[in-house]
């Protein structure tokens, strides 16, 4: 059963629609209007990391963001060589209705999410739906929406990082 999430909401701190500050060609700007362009954005973010006050919505505004640490799997065969890299990013998703969760810690604690996959799921009469971010150890995170409107955005330079995710081949 989800549950409303007790979320702080906060005036507009971050405008997603101005151009990101970031020098160089590293930073990405990649923006999601239906399921397959949210699979591109799922690829991108799988092995985030957040905190539970990094869950932001921003109901006047008809928000919802994540700032998180992502993984940079685009770096390729330098992160294979062992220079791994995570960049500060916002996910935000517009539009949005409502937002419930399950398995997620109900108050601000220092627990790392780690996210695994988005995917949209569309209601009975489109364009509406649901975004369902899974985070590791079953903590969901379901956020209704008239239409997908997503944007992932760099907004840091990136930095070395010793460990590299690492997942069980279920094959």
């Amino acid at each position: 059963m989800h549950a409303e999430l007790p979320l702080r909401e906060e005036a507009n701190k971050c405008d997603l629609h101005a151009e990101a500050k970031v020098s160089g060609t590293s930073s990405l700007r990649l923006m999601a209007v239906n399921k397959d362009d949210l699979s591109v954005l799922s690829a991108a973010c799988q092995d985030g990391v957040c905190k539970p006050s990094d869950l932001v919505y921003e109901g006047r505004q008809r928000r919802f963001r994540i700032e998180f640490n992502r993984f940079r799997w685009e770096a390729g065969a330098e992160s294979q060589k062992g220079a791994n890299q995570r960049v500060r990013s916002v996910l935000s998703f517009e539009d949005v209705t409502g937002v419930k969760v399950r398995g997620l810690p109900a108050k601000p604690s220092d627990v790392v999410l780690s996210v695994l996959s988005l995917d949209w799921v569309d209601d009975d009469e489109p364009p509406g739906g649901e975004v369902r971010i899974l985070f590791a150890g079953d903590g969901e995170l379901v956020i209704a929406a008239d239409c997908l409107d997503a944007t992932l955005l760099d907004i840091s330079e990136p930095w070395k990082t010793r460990n590299r995710p690492e997942h069980e081949d279920r094959g």
